[in-house]
């Protein structure tokens, strides 16, 4: 296929921009938007003017935090590309957006280092089927030769890495490339198209060289080019570039163009790629099982404006549509559209109407959520792919600094967790805080910088409270009798409770042995309650567990005795007993999985050793290659800061996910901590 030539696409394509932190994607989106004239001067990340990360926090952290919208034209076709974050903590902004994009460009950079954050963004877009390419960022920054560089990525991609070009190098700097597809030499022009050259002697031979083996590589999934190899029969160029647009499309093989998206060498090239070989919103639509031509809508992303309020970012798929159409969501829900934009970063343009493949943003889908599919129609549609949210590792507790402000909290809190499903919140019915779960330390802070920035919210923060529990370890028996006599009815309840050690995980047990009706039946439920009521808080300051009381004998008065009377007598007799029980702490203990690269297990194993964690054993992550799981118990309290000290030692992309194991006693210096910062609180 000539490099300019080939049919026109039928439809707009979808592209997403993913790769490591700091790999520079928000500036390839930018050499893209100057390249394709959305934009008269490219914008730099450091100088706070880029279309995409335009938020105010992306801005002040100099990162994305959010996905990134922008439709662009080029050559008369129209695409959009989508930026998604690279930090692990808002990786998943880009989990809606993959299953539904026509190909992705992985931007990545000559680093080591970065082997692990790379598989994590290829080994997502190999489990969705997601065509994708690598777009070798900071090519002047390469050192040592190149097919070194691919051998140190390759275990990153479970395909083939296929280098595409081979660079130009001038006293360090690549002022060029070639073009193993095509055959040919260019020249990289500042603001303008790369020129043809002539092949520099400097570099025939390496290309000669990389050629066959791009050839070989292509081979591997074309029976005729393995033959015509072996033969030495030079293949035509039209079969070279159907094998790579059809290998490519078919996830066989992952490409390899090279660039700096900062002076947008390369960028261009890398355009022309995807004109010719990434695949149509029909093939996208095969792959996630639409069919017929209902247009229906998948929800990428969900913002809230401050003057359009809600709109609902999606793909359109089946048919076109127009602005005002009814849609239909999962649970049947019908609502209309009020308005229709396409977006280039944080602005919008309306339209009336899409056609399928078009990124568009829908106004007042109040009821949709991102990830969800809408259709025209009756009928609630089927939903395409869609995955949960990563398990929360870093907590806050939370509240409005003002107490006026509770309701303007929540509701704030609700509308950042719509945009951003990976965030979460839990009422804890143990320490009565509300508490704000998230990816990271920086995820919460950015979250936090919404609530203020943009709803007009303070809130307080603190480390969550750890849910201790109380027990007790020695059995008695207590009386407790509640006599008041102020004129008239007085109050009359008296008890006795036997209470006693239960094993661990028994709760709560209560019983009675009346007999004689000594204490009438109607009231023993009372006494219940009052027991209840004290095991909320018991002599240490926690709810107590793992306690059997029963009713053994009392007294009542015909006149004086009531509900409330033995309440209280109940209540009294756990308050006197229980001190004496010997009480004790107990800490919760949870079972961990840590997931890190297989360098990192040692000092992994030692993190956790250093926080009173067991460890259960490690072993390979299974379809990981290069990664470990390691399983251990851990007290709870020492979950806190985890996922800090786990990612330094991870180079960022350590995670874990744990489940409550049992509660265990704790004592000495420990004990005193926790006992003394409760009474302070």
């Amino acid at each position: 296929m000539a490099e300019d030539g080939g049919p026109r696409a039928a439809a707009p394509r979808a592209i997403a921009l993913v790769g490591p932190y700091l790999s520079g994607k928000t500036t390839l989106l930018e050499a893209i938007l100057a390249r394709t004239g959305v934009v008269t001067r490219q914008g730099k990340v450091a100088d706070r003017n880029t279309v995409g990360d335009s938020s105010a926090e992306a801005r002040a952290h100099t990162m994305s935090v959010e996905v990134n919208v922008a439709d662009v034209d080029y050559l008369g076709d129209r695409y959009t590309f989508l930026d998604c974050p690279g930090s692990i903590e808002f990786l998943y902004e880009a989990e809606p957006v993959l299953p539904a994009v026509d190909a992705a460009v992985v931007v990545c950079e000559a680093d080591e280092k970065k082997v692990p954050a790379l598989q994590i963004v290829l080994k997502r877009l190999e489990d969705l089927g997601v065509p994708r390419m690598l777009f070798l960022n900071k090519i002047d920054g390469v050192s040592g030769e190149l097919r070194d560089v691919l051998a140190a990525l390759q275990p990153a991609s479970a395909v083939p890495l296929v280098l595409r070009q081979l660079p130009i190098w001038e006293n360090d700097i690549a002022t060029g490339f070639v073009d193993l597809a095509l055959d040919r030499a260019f020249v990289y022009r500042e603001h303008a198209a790369s020129e043809v050259i002539d092949l520099p002697g400097s570099v025939a031979d390496l290309k000669a060289e990389a050629r066959f083996h791009m050839l070989e590589q292509l081979a591997d999934f074309d029976d005729a080019l393995m033959e015509q190899l072996l033969e030495d029969i030079e293949p035509p160029k039209d079969k070279v570039f159907d094998d790579l647009a059809r290998q490519f499309r078919a996830g066989e093989i992952c490409p390899v163009f090279l660039g700096a998206a900062e002076t947008g060498n390369g960028v261009r090239r890398l355009l022309k790629a995807l004109r010719h070989e990434a695949p149509e919103v029909a093939a996208t639509a095969e792959r996630l099982g639409v069919t017929g031509t209902t247009p229906m809508v998948q929800v990428l992303k969900t913002l809230h404006t401050a003057h359009g309020g809600k709109l609902s970012v999606g793909r359109l798929f089946g048919g076109p549509m127009k602005d005002g159409a009814t849609l239909t969501g999962p649970g049947g829900d019908s609502e209309r559209i009020a308005g229709m934009f396409r977006m280039v970063g944080q602005d919008t343009a309306k339209i009336d109407a899409a056609v399928p493949g078009d990124c568009i943003a829908l106004g007042r889908l109040d009821s949709a959520k991102t990830g969800e599919t809408w259709a025209e129609g009756k009928a609630a549609p089927d939903q395409l792919v869609a995955a949960p949210p990563p398990p929360p590792v870093y907590a806050l507790a939370i509240a409005a600094a003002e107490k006026k402000d509770e309701v303007k909290l929540t509701t704030a809190l609700a509308k950042i967790m719509e945009e951003d499903p990976s965030l979460s919140l839990e009422h804890n019915a143990d320490t009565h805080e509300m508490v704000l779960w998230g990816q990271g330390e920086m995820h919460l802070r950015v979250a936090l910088e919404r609530l203020t920035g943009r709803f007009g919210v303070s809130a307080s923060t603190a480390p969550r409270r750890i849910p201790y529990k109380e027990t007790i370890r020695k059995p008695i028996t207590q009386r407790g009798r509640h006599k008041k006599q102020s004129g008239g009815h007085g109050q009359f309840g008296d008890v006795v409770l036997e209470i006693r050690p239960q094993p661990r995980g028994s709760e709560f047990v209560f019983s009675d042995s009346i007999s004689g009706g000594v204490v009438p039946k109607n009231y023993i439920p009372s006494v219940e309650i009052g027991v209840r009521d004290y095991l909320q808080s018991g002599p240490l300051g926690f709810p107590v567990v793992d306690v059997a009381v029963t009713l053994t004998d009392g007294s009542f008065h015909s006149v004086d005795s009531s509900d409330m009377a033995f309440r209280t007598a109940g209540r009294l007799a756990m308050s006197e007993g229980l001190p004496q029980c010997a009480p004790v702490l107990l800490e919760p203990i949870v079972e961990v999985e840590i997931l890190v690269p297989s360098e990192a297990t040692p000092k992994v194993n030692a993190i956790v050793s250093t926080r009173r964690g067991q460890i259960l054993g490690f072993d390979a992550r299974p379809g990981w290659p290069g990664w470990d799981v390691v399983k251990a118990h851990m007290p709870e309290s020492e979950l806190q800061d985890l996922i800090i000290e786990l990612r330094s030692a991870t180079a960022g992309v350590g995670t874990f996910a744990y489940k409550f194991e049992r509660l265990s006693e704790l004592t000495g210096r420990l004990a005193d901590q926790v006992l003394e910062v409760s009474r302070a609180a």
